[in-house]
């Protein structure tokens, strides 16, 4: 089973008030031992963004800067970040129009964004409703343990309207086998462990990202009734969904210049998916 390489730590970042007011942990980052590791070279070494491996292996159809006519009379504009995208222009983001965001927190066990305060705390002072996401590597650990994992370093969740719950990614697999050797059943077993453990200590059910193609391939689980869709389609129509998804919360339709998404309802809607508990 091909598995993800280590990831070395870096330096950690001092917890601010902000953060501590919102009951969230900063994301853990030691020093790797016997070398120095600029953190942009970090992120660029052990960083996967959210829909990176899906366009890699699905393509573009269409990229656009702005959203496209999705035929519902109300959405919300937002955007996800990751250490790629290192300190974020909080307030011109704002100004474009954008309303929440989710921020990359971790991947596997071993990666932590070293951009995490900047961006998650950054975006709360400006008035977005943020979350955070985890990047699965499901043959690295279990869904419990990444799980805990991201709840550790910045994934948590609480009903105050501006927080999103965690969103969980899944995708194509960076380092080798598409399914990370996975059965279609065991993948299944392991999204559910992962968002039965987030709900047991958070008392929200994780979002679900993924592609269509990656999903169909992958896993033959049903969580329709429980978890949030969060569908990526590069293209101006967001096309067939998952199964058994009859419909998508969030739609990431475009990477340019940022990765961009559509809330499918309307900023009341948007609220109501931040402060109620599952």
């Amino acid at each position: 089973m091909t598995r993800g390489r280590q990831r070395p730590r870096i330096v950690a970042v001092t917890l601010t008030t902000a953060a501590l007011l919102c009951a969230f942990v900063t994301p853990a980052l030691a020093e790797p031992a016997g070398e120095t590791v600029a953190i942009d070279d970090y992120v660029r070494a052990y960083d996967h963004p959210m829909g990176s491996q899906i366009r890699k292996h699905e393509g573009v159809a269409v990229e656009s800067r702005t959203a496209p006519d999705v035929g519902i009379t109300a959405t919300v504009a937002g955007i996800d970040v990751s250490g790629w995208q290192g300190n974020v222009d909080w307030p011109a983001q704002w100004n474009a129009g954008r309303r929440f965001v989710w921020v990359k927190a971790t991947e596997s066990t071993t990666y932590t964004n070293p951009y995490f305060n900047q961006q998650y705390i950054g975006s709360y002072n400006q008035g977005f409703i943020r979350g955070a996401y985890h990047f699965a590597t499901p043959n690295t650990s279990s869904g419990a343990a990444q799980a805990n994992y991201f709840s550790a370093h910045g994934g948590g969740w609480s009903a105050d309207g501006k927080t999103l719950p965690g969103a969980l990614d899944m995708e194509y697999n960076p380092y080798g086998a598409t399914c990370y050797g996975l059965s279609k059943a065991a993948m299944t077993q392991w999204i559910l462990d992962f968002s039965n453990t987030y709900r047991a200590r958070w008392s929200k059910f994780p979002a679900i990202y993924t592609s269509t193609s990656w999903w169909s391939q992958c896993v033959s689980g049903d969580f329709s009734s429980t978890n949030p869709l969060w569908v990526a389609r590069y293209s101006s129509t967001v096309g067939a969904l998952p199964c058994c998804w009859g419909f998508y919360t969030v739609w990431q339709h475009s990477s340019t210049p940022i990765d961009q998404n559509i809330f499918n309802g309307s900023y009341d809607r948007l609220l109501v998916l931040a402060r109620t508990p599952d």
